[in-house]
């Protein structure tokens, strides 16, 4: 088995869990390191996008995964060294038994839709979580034109617009008053962000819809993908959201998706 390991160097004791992780793996194992974390340790590495690997382990939070899930296609397993840690798969208290079962292969990969993203006919990349409109400047609301598979189903003035996957629900879309849905239905949010509307709530539709979102009016907004990349979008763009044929694969040792509500949640 191939591993690749990456990290957040901001995260805590980084190079303390990077080196315990190549430790319990022990010397023959093959480890390829993203060359953010090989810098550290002093290492040769490569870049995320050349890291073929069997399981991709990450260090860090949440963001450190949609960073790794936006150019590399293998499964996750992230160690949380972050705040949240919601899409992460191992804590640092279990980290060595957790290890170790991926060392003997005694884990499942679960896979997830993710948002495929075009600005115009230009593909960007693929959200696991969300992509989200917003104004790009502060307190300037903006109308909004939400078309669901060529019929009209929102126009509405707001800061911005949240369109979000299963597992996106529990994120960005959550704090705006979206619904928690279960990853395993194949579904996305569409989500306004502090509508000018009493009436406006989100909205759960197929993920087999085709959705349009166009700026009206002449203030520029910004799209931002998973939280990692920022791109301007002009009055005149559309942003057209559909299923990915792509998947994100998480590592998984048994701990339910309610496991992690109550978890993360009840904090």
């Amino acid at each position: 088995m191939k591993i690749g390991l990456m990290a957040n160097p901001k995260a805590r004791d980084v190079v303390e869990i990077a080196n315990r992780t190549m430790d319990i793996f022990g010397p023959d194992a093959d480890i390829a390191l993203e060359n953010d974390l090989a810098s550290l340790l002093g290492r040769p590495g490569k870049p995320i996008e050349e890291l073929q690997v069997d399981v991709l382990i990450t260090i860090g939070g949440d963001g450190t995964i949609l960073k790794a899930l936006h150019k590399n296609d293998s499964p996750i397993a992230g160690i949380n060294a972050g705040m949240v840690g919601f899409l992460t798969s191992i804590d640092i208290e279990e980290m060595d038994a957790m290890i170790t079962r991926i060392k003997e292969g005694r884990f499942d990969v679960e896979e997830r839709i993710r948002l495929r993203v075009c600005l115009n006919k230009t593909r960007l990349f693929d959200c696991t979580n969300e992509g989200v409109i917003h104004t790009s400047h502060i307190s300037k609301m903006r109308d909004f034109e939400i078309w669901v598979d060529g019929e009209q189903a929102m126009c509405i003035r707001a800061d911005g617009i949240i369109v979000a996957t299963s597992t996106g629900s529990t994120c960005y879309s959550l704090s705006v008053g979206g619904p928690i849905i279960d990853p395993q239905v194949e579904a996305f949010v569409i989500a306004p962000i502090a509508p000018f509307k009493l009436s406006a709530r989100p909205i759960v539709v197929p993920a087999k819809s085709r959705i349009e979102i166009k700026p009206v009016k002449e203030r520029d907004c910004v799209l931002v993908l998973d939280g990692q990349e920022e791109i301007e979008v002009g009055p005149d763009d559309s942003v057209i959201f559909t299923m990915s044929e792509k998947r994100s694969r998480f590592v998984q040792f048994g701990k339910s998706f309610y496991d992690k509500v109550w978890e993360i949640l009840s904090i």
